[in-house]
């Protein structure tokens, strides 16, 4: 069962998504702000973690540059109403595993996923 925080300033899409993650059998914690989401983050570790670029006053990308330098084995997947080329390369160079353009369908965020569990699990049996 992946642990995963879901930041996005839009609350409505926050429940949503912790709703439809719990039916996959994730373990889930959602914030709208990303500064309250940083400092949750020094807490626990989590798995993964889904990131909206637009955030408010913390940039998303921002976010993740400070996930990957603090906690470099979570996987972190960005989702954005905002997405073009560069973004995506940006996000992917700064240590993204995944991309996802707003609106995007469920079942495209559960194959991210189930993918990155799958990665990550591979990667603590090699640590074992």
């Amino acid at each position: 069962m992946p642990c995963v925080l879901v930041i996005d300033d839009e609350a409505i899409l926050c429940k949503r998504l912790k709703t439809a993650l719990e039916k996959m059998g994730c373990n889930v914690e959602t914030f709208v702000d990303g500064s309250e989401a940083l400092k949750r983050i020094e807490e626990r570790c989590f798995d993964i973690v889904v990131i909206d670029l637009k955030i408010g006053k913390v940039d998303g990308m921002q976010i993740l540059e400070i996930i990957k330098q603090k906690k470099p084995n979570t996987e972190v997947i960005i989702i954005t109403g905002f997405a073009t080329a560069g973004v995506a390369k940006e996000a992917l160079k700064k240590g993204a595993s995944e991309f996802i353009s707003k609106p995007f369908w469920l079942k495209d965020l559960y194959n991210a996923i189930s993918r990155l569990t799958k990665k990550t699990q591979k990667r603590e049996l090699l640590v074992t």
